[in-house]
């Protein structure tokens, strides 16, 4: 269970999801050198269009195609990592659930925070973008440049609720219809808890094995992350100019205000839910940010958290199961801020937000944040973000561009689940009153 949540540049080593797998190593790149090759494929490509505009056609000839097959490559991942994740997420949670009564109330708080962390992305980025829009000239060009198809229709109420339950869960699978996977693949890992132990184990191991498996592929996919991010963000500066830079730096400013907002949540939530007082609670979480901040791994952060909970006077066997449960499953900036990603796309791409796509958002956010497995920052996002845009019919193109700029919100990611961890260790801990009870 001791895991971490998403966190920045974690060493390549062996990590274990959720189940308990452990998975081989995955290669990985470290961000800065995907974010140098953004910053140099923005540049050249701007030079390019100001400096050599006749050399523009031979160039893009090469980096256009070079950069749809490395995003090509990353969506083909994204379905059968969908459905070993939901498998395994909902069968964690299920025997998470039966291990006690701290168990189910720590979860019944995770639950509550992710739902309204999820909340949080569907009004912050719109209230933001209402205030301050994508401009439009750089929309339009960045649209042209990465592609992603736009539905031409929108179902209605009844064509959607009779999308939910699928005919035939292989096509909805192979048309990217994400909602009846989810729902499927939710039901079929409630019933596989039902089965006697052996059987429940085995299928609980394929799922966990189908897992770790794409997500080596993704890792493989993602170690090339500099070369289709340098063609990528080059076809893009060349062909929308300087509106792609400042695209890409507003969107950076309204993603991580979404994670922000969850982060200042934890304060109220402490006083209030866990009766710290504030300024206590504010002083005890100080050195754990600094230190999340640095290392951008809330394992990392695990040993400083317990250290909080010490001062906060949080009991030891509450803070020894609550937070290690917390690293394995609770992320709270997670729905809001991969859920904002694709909200954000959605203003992008002008995808109207219906009841029925933001209601498969919400419910996809909270079942990919606990399904979530221990794996560097890039990985990462597009292994939560990639399934939530699928279910809300949101192009997935533009997420092999942000991924370069993810470096910047995954800050804001840590500090706000470290806070988190230790608010609601502390309010579990408020509503334990027998301290021998077992664990």
């Amino acid at each position: 269970m001791n895991q971490p949540h998403k966190h920045g540049n974690a060493p390549d080593r062996e990590s274990a999801t959720s189940s308990g797998l452990v998975l081989p190593p995955i290669a990985q790149i470290p961000a800065g050198w995907t974010f140098a090759a953004l910053t140099l494929g923005l540049g050249g490509g701007l030079s390019l269009a100001f400096a050599a505009p006749a050399t523009m056609p031979a160039v893009l000839a090469v980096a256009g195609p070079v950069g749809e097959l490395w995003l090509r490559a990353l969506q083909a991942t994204i379905v059968p990592l969908v459905a070993a994740l939901i498998f395994t997420g909902v069968f964690q949670t299920v025997r998470t659930a039966s291990a006690g009564d701290m168990a189910r109330r720590s979860l019944g708080l995770f639950i509550a925070v992710l739902c309204f962390a999820a909340l949080v992305a569907l009004s912050v980025p719109t209230l933001l973008l209402a205030l301050v829009p994508v401009p439009a000239s750089a929309g339009v060009a960045l649209r042209a440049s990465l592609g992603g198809s736009v539905p031409a229709t929108l179902p209605g109420v009844a064509d959607y609720l009779r999308s939910i339950v699928p005919v035939n869960v292989i096509d909805a699978a192979a048309n990217d219809h994400m909602l009846p996977l989810i729902l499927f693949m939710s039901v079929f890992a409630l019933a596989a808890t039902r089965l006697v132990p052996a059987q429940r184990d085995t299928l609980s191991t394929l799922f966990a094995a189908l897992a770790g498996a794409m997500l080596v592929v993704i890792g493989w996919v993602l170690a090339l992350a500099p070369i289709g991010v340098l063609a990528l963000s080059l076809t893009v500066a060349a062909k929308s100019g300087p509106a792609a830079v400042g695209a890409l730096a507003h969107y950076i400013v309204i993603v991580t205000a979404s994670g922000t907002v969850v982060w200042l949540a934890a304060y109220p939530f402490a006083a209030l839910v866990a009766r710290q007082p504030l300024g206590r609670f504010a002083r005890a979480m100080l050195p754990v940010q600094v230190f999340a901040l640095s290392t951008q791994s809330s394992l990392a952060s695990l040993p400083a958290m317990l250290g909080a909970c010490e001062r906060l006077g949080v009991r030891a066997l509450t803070a020894e199961f609550v937070m290690p449960l917390a690293v394995a499953l609770f992320r709270a900036t997670s729905p809001a801020m991969n859920l904002g990603v694709v909200v954000y796309v959605a203003h992008w791409y002008g995808v109207p937000l219906t009841a029925g796509t933001c209601a498969s958002g919400f419910v996809m956010a909270i079942l990919v944040s606990l399904s979530s497995v221990s794996l560097p920052g890039t990985i990462s996002y597009i292994a939560s973000v990639g399934p939530i845009a699928l279910a809300m019919g949101v192009p997935v193109a533009p997420l092999a561009l942000l991924v370069a700029v993810e470096v910047v919100p995954d800050l804001m990611r840590t500090l706000g689940n470290v806070t988190f961890d230790v608010a609601v260790a502390a309010a579990v801990d408020r509503g334990s009153p027998d301290p021998d009870e077992p664990r």
